[in-house]
């Protein structure tokens, strides 16, 4: 049994204690950090029966509090994202390596049950060659945050690419690769609060494969990793939920057992820290989740200025758009 403690008691941060306590086996808080009423992360790290610490507090303070956990000798879970930067990024597994602790990191879809089945059928390549990818996520969680961090820009860029899109980023990912080129905008209907918008992004793969991604902030929740393949193709429609069309055969609809992701991911950091098993999702595709990411703000706030200018200018007649206004392309991604 791994004991933690939980920094950061917000609606995520319940949610995540929530799913363990008095259900789990494998990890259990034992001591609470609420940094809006007061308390110290520092004397959760002094702590010696505390073995790791979950994060689940603003974004822009996992850096340096994931290098305080791993420079304590505590294992460290951070919800996503792991960062806001590339670099920071980096910063955090070095941190965590040199000190020899686990880094983990809480994508939670990569936990469902139809995500995990849509992996292995890439893995056995029932699809044939795999060609293209589109991911999709929404939801209405914005319609309830009246202010706090997470309406800041700072804290949550790119309109809902931050709080949903990510996740289907983070998929990309774990199916494709490392990401070597995007392209995207953001068109925003109302700043709020509740904002509405939706952002769409382009992405060009290392292994050159192509994929498309949406998310849009408030509509009713909605969930779509479709993967398409030489041979068929493989729709994950939510949690439990995956439509398989293979040629020359009628669609079927798979029905998986549910599972509780928060838990599983938890328990997964647990077997990690005890050494039972590595962490499912490695150092190497956590820095390409963040790269990707910091990539799409950067093509999106060049696509907003190249916007900008062009309501100012009168374009000559004829004349045509750079076409790599918007695009960007990610850096390096090895830790």
């Amino acid at each position: 049994m791994i004991d933690a403690a939980i920094v950061g008691l917000g609606r995520w941060g319940r949610a995540l204690v929530q799913s363990v306590h008095g259900k789990s086996e494998r990890i259990r808080f034992v001591r609470e950090v609420d940094i809006a009423s007061g308390s110290v992360l520092q004397d959760a790290l002094d702590d010696a029966s505390v073995q790791a610490v979950v994060l689940a507090t603003p974004h822009s303070l996992h850096r340096a509090q994931a290098i305080a956990a791993a420079q304590a000798g505590k294992h460290v879970f951070c919800e996503k994202p792991l960062a806001l930067r590339a670099a920071d990024a980096r910063a955090m597994i070095g941190a965590c390596e040199r000190a020899g602790v686990v880094l983990a990191v809480g994508h939670n879809r990569r936990f469902w049950p139809a995500m995990r089945a849509l992996k292995a059928m890439l893995a056995e390549g029932r699809l044939g060659r795999l060609l293209h990818i589109e991911g999709h996520n929404s939801n209405e969680n914005s319609n309830q945050v009246a202010g706090g961090w997470r309406t800041l820009e700072e804290e949550s860029p790119g309109g809902g690419l931050t709080g949903a899109g990510l996740h289907v980023l983070d998929a990309f990912v774990g199916l494709c690769g490392p990401v070597q080129r995007v392209h995207a905008q953001l068109n925003r209907y109302k700043a709020g609060p509740p904002p509405l918008d939706a952002m769409v992004a382009t992405y060009r793969f290392a292994s050159g494969l192509s994929g498309t991604l949406a998310t849009v902030r408030a509509t009713p929740f909605y969930w779509r990793v479709h993967a398409f393949g030489s041979a068929g193709s493989a729709e994950v429609l939510g949690e439990t939920e995956l439509v398989l069309r293979m040629s020359g055969r009628a669609a079927e609809r798979l029905a998986l057992a549910p599972e509780d992701s928060l838990r599983a991911e938890l328990e997964a950091f647990a077997g990690a820290v005890e050494r039972l098993a590595p962490y499912p999702i490695p150092a190497g595709e956590m820095l390409a989740t963040v790269s990707a990411f910091e990539a799409t703000v950067r093509s999106l706030r060049a696509s907003r200025r190249a916007s900008s200018r062009t309501r100012r200018t009168r374009r000559t007649p004829g004349s045509r758009p750079s076409p790599r206004r918007g695009r960007t392309r990610t850096r390096p991604t090895d830790p």
